[in-house]
């Protein structure tokens, strides 16, 4: 009798503790009317200031900032500032789509400059290679079609090539793609290097400028 007594007070001094601290944080969480309308005035501050770009915050700071105003429950007494939650959020949706589209626009640009770029060292890599696969072609066929190859880099077989004989800017008589891939075959040997070339807007070769070794 003395154990289901001694059980029965402790079971409701937990529930009675249980009842207080319920009572107790729900009381915590009422805002007196001074914390209030602090809040609001706050808040109505704070998103007038989103809405007419009248901050320094970053987007994600503004959302950040947005959040922590829809902690208080505006709807009741404030719906105008539910509202104007509202149009924050739409607008920084807005803002962030553009940045996002302008960041991807910027990447594509920057990705398409850099192919360019690699676009443009490659004919100068792949023209010596031609000029070697020619002069060291096992017969005269395998030579006329590596030039055939070869030609497809330059905007058409008379595409001008200059030979720099050496750094003062002496040159060689100007010939064309065709004739010098030819002589290439009967030297059998290469001892030039690209020094300059100039494209079309095609990316083919209209002026080679080679440099004896």
């Amino acid at each position: 009798m003395v154990k289901k007594l001694k059980s029965i007070i402790i079971l409701a001094m937990v529930a009675l503790v249980t009842i207080c601290g319920a009572t107790s944080c729900k009381s915590s969480n009422k805002l007196s009317k001074k914390e209030y309308k602090a809040r609001v005035e706050q808040a109505t501050k704070d998103l007038n200031a989103i809405l007419n770009d009248e901050t320094e915050w970053t987007l994600e700071e503004q959302l950040a900032r947005i959040e922590e105003i829809k902690k208080t429950d505006f709807s009741k007494k404030n719906p105008e500032i539910v509202e104007m939650i509202e149009r924050a959020e739409q607008k920084i949706a807005r803002e962030m789509a553009e940045r996002d589209r302008l960041a991807e626009e910027q990447r594509l640009a920057e990705e398409k400059r850099l192919q360019e770029l690699e676009e443009q060292k490659k004919p100068q890599t792949d023209v010596i290679t031609y000029f070697e696969s020619i002069a060291n072609a096992k017969d005269v066929v395998t030579a006329n079609n590596k030039i055939k190859e070869a030609l497809k880099l330059f905007a058409s077989p008379d595409a001008v090539v200059l030979i720099l004989l050496n750094n003062y800017g002496d040159y060689d008589r100007p010939t064309t793609a065709i004739n010098y891939l030819n002589y290439i075959k009967d030297q059998k040997k290469v001892n030039v290097k690209v020094n300059d070339v100039k494209y079309n807007e095609k990316n083919k070769i209209i002026e080679l400028e080679l440099i004896k070794k």
